[in-house]
């Protein structure tokens, strides 16, 4: 990592002039390693603000689309009579154009990997989810391959760990998904870990572990006081299983491609098709 080699390369030039100023050891040593913490810091700065605007136009692009795919669902609501699965196409159109348009973007942060080691993680985190999004799962295994210390995605972001839960759960690696959820639940405050507590409930209940699924719920309960979550845990305990649902977690939950999103709903005509007063 450049920043690195740089202050390093700061700091051993500080202590060659200071040696040959004849400065005491313990100042050359204080003032060398001052020297590579303060460059360190001032290369950190200056990659943040150029990434900064970066950043903002691709906040705001994504918010501009999905703002776009809103009004959509909100005009097809407000306009009875329309075609459910033309909306539906219209909206996997967009959402699969954002998601290439966000690819595209990340190669344009390609050229700071080099200035920043979580740079890198950033882009395998902006990657890792938007080819999930497009259901690309070949590509979102091979980066979640590469996670590691200090490698691969960050799995930070609650609905990272929840992709790589999915993958585990779809590849038949419960174990993975169980690892994975207790190593992020435990940083998952408050209803941070809402998702994640739906996501294993939901696994434990398709691997036929109502137990361990309830368990979690108790635990989902105390964390979130999330009501979604006591229901689920009553049909559990009344023998009801059909009756789980993760619905409650809106489109996070459907994002990660478990279960088919409900059709957007219309408002209903009054009175015959010909007239709406019903004349």
């Amino acid at each position: 990592m450049l920043p690195l080699l740089i202050s390093a390369l700061v700091a051993t030039a500080l202590a060659g002039a200071l040696l040959t100023s004849q400065v005491s050891g313990g100042a050359t040593v204080f003032f060398s390693i001052a020297g590579s913490a303060v460059t360190f810091f001032l290369v950190g700065f200056l990659v943040r603000k150029k990434m900064s605007p970066l950043q903002s136009e691709f906040q705001q692009s994504m918010q501009a689309a999905q703002g776009r795919m809103k009004r959509k669902v909100q005009q097809f609501q407000n306009k009875p009579g329309g075609n459910v699965k033309q909306i539906q196409r219209q909206l996997e159109m967009d959402q699969k154009a954002m998601c290439k348009e966000g690819l595209e973007f990340t190669k344009r942060l390609e050229p700071f990997r080099k200035w920043s080691l979580f740079t890198g993680r950033q882009i395998a985190t902006m990657r890792l989810q938007f080819y999930y999004q497009l259901k690309e799962f070949d590509k979102v295994d091979e980066i979640l391959a590469t996670c590691g210390f200090l490698r691969g995605p960050m799995m930070i972001d609650p609905t990272a760990a929840a992709m790589r839960m999915a993958r585990c759960y779809q590849n038949d690696d419960l174990a993975g998904a169980e690892r994975v959820f207790k190593r992020r639940i435990r940083w998952a405050w408050g209803d941070r870990g809402t998702l994640l507590y739906g996501l294993m409930s939901w696994i434990y209940v398709k691997v036929g572990d109502p137990d361990e699924a309830r368990r979690v719920l108790l635990k989902a309960k105390k964390a979130t006081g999330d009501d979604m979550f006591t229901r689920n845990w009553e049909h559990l305990s009344n023998d009801c299983e059909k009756s789980f649902s993760n619905a409650g977690l809106g489109d996070a939950w459907y994002s990660l491609h478990l279960e088919n999103p409900p059709a957007p709903k219309q408002q209903r005509m009054r009175g015959n098709g010909r007239n709406p007063r019903g004349f």
